[in-house]
This record gives C-alpha cells, sequence and structure tokens, in this order.
C-alpha cells in the first residue's frame, strides 16, 4: 500500500475536482492507487448522483460555444437548484464544456428515454437486417441488436457520449461527478446546434430531473 501522502492527495484533488476529505477517504480505499482513487470517487459521485435525481432543477444559466471560424455555435441550458450555483466557477465550466460536447460531437437527443419511438424502431431494423446480411444466426440476431444498441446511443445521446476532454468518461458520468462535487442536482434541459448551410434544429428537452 502506497504511502497516502499530502502530494498525493493533491494530485487526486486536482484531477477530480473533490473535497480533500473525500480524495484522502478515496485514496486509502484504493490503498495509495491514484486511478483506483479515481474510479472510487467516481462511484460514489454516482451514487450521490442517483440521491440528488428527484431534486427540482429550476435555476441555471444558457451557455453558449463558438468555433473558431464562427461556422459552428451552440446554445445550451443547464440547470441547477439556486441561483448560487448558477453563478459558481466550476458550474458555468462545466456548461462551457457541455456546450463545447455538443459543437463536437453532435448529439440528437439529451438522455436514452429521450430517443423517439420511431428513431429507435428504425435503427433496430437497421441493425437486424445488417445482422442477418452478416448471417447471424435468427435465434442470436435480437441480441446482436440490442448489444449495437448500446453504441448508437453513445453516438446520438449527449449523456452518454464520451466526455471530449477525457474519454475514460461519459458525459453523464462527468456531470454525476460535479453534482457530487457541487452537491446539488444538475441536468441538461434543452439545447441547439447551429451550423452554417444547415438547418438547425432544437435538441427534445428530457424530463426536469
Amino acid at each position: 500500500m502506497a504511502e497516502i501522502t499530502a502530494q498525493l492527495v493533491k494530485q487526486l484533488r486536482e484531477r477530480t475536482g473533490a473535497g480533500m476529505m473525500e480524495c484522502k477517504s478515496a485514496l486509502v480505499e484504493a490503498k495509495g492507487d491514484l486511478a483506483e482513487a479515481e474510479v472510487v470517487l467516481r462511484k460514489r459521485g454516482l451514487a450521490s448522483a442517483a440521491k440528488k435525481a428527484g431534486r427540482a432543477t429550476r435555476a441555471g444559466v444558457i451557455g453558449s460555444y463558438i468555433h473558431p471560424g464562427a461556422q459552428l455555435g451552440v446554445l445550451v441550458e443547464v440547470n441547477c437548484e439556486t441561483d448560487f450555483v448558477a453563478r459558481n466557477e466550476e458550474f458555468q465550466r462545466l456548461v462551457h464544456d457541455i456546450a463545447m460536447q455538443i459543437a463536437a460531437a453532435d448529439p440528437k437527443f439529451i438522455r436514452k428515454e429521450d430517443v423517439t419511438a420511431e428513431v429507435l424502431e428504425k435503427e433496430k431494423e437497421i441493425q437486424r437486417a445488417r445482422a442477418l446480411a452478416e448471417g447471424k444466426p435468427e435465434k442470436i440476431v435480437d441480441k446482436v441488436v440490442e448489444g449495437r444498441l448500446a453504441k448508437f446511443y453513445e453516438e446520438i445521446c449527449l449523456y452518454e457520449q464520451p466526455f471530449i476532454k477525457d474519454n475514460t468518461l461519459t458525459v453523464g458520468q462527468l456531470i454525476a461527478s460535479k453534482i457530487a462535487t457541487i452537491k446539488e442536482n444538475i441536468s441538461v434541459s434543452r439545447f441547439v446546434r447551429f451550423k452554417v448551410g444547415e438547418m438547425a434544429a432544437e435538441a427534445p428537452a428530457g424530463p426536469c430531473e
């Protein structure tokens, strides 16, 4: 077991944004392994986020991102529980990162639950036809389709996408980690992505968390 030094705690704080005592506790649980301590904090963050998921998010900000060259831009509304947190620098950085994510990864929906039945059924038909064309046995085709839907969700749902600044995290996990740090529920309610020469379409808002 590695010694839990102040320097190790500081490194973990810089990498995760978690509090000093939380970092020390995670390092103790991970026996001094920095990478494992990050995993511990993420799991705790997800648990903390789950507990706060039912709390109303009626404050927040509208963030924006304009890509260099001014050919691509994003507006996104990210909500929290209080105006105090909405003015918080860490929250505003998160909003900016989410706007950049939308610009780069072009999600069509916020959460898996927001994907319309029509879009989902069409994708299932495509993947079923693909699996049969590849010679997959009929009895396992449905399982193959379900497995491929995970990749589909990752491509079109904001919360399922790998975070552009750290692809070991999904955007949903990033938000969960900020909920754990900031101590308030956070949710993305809507966004719109503009690209010169294309019609912009507003993403359907997910349910208020």
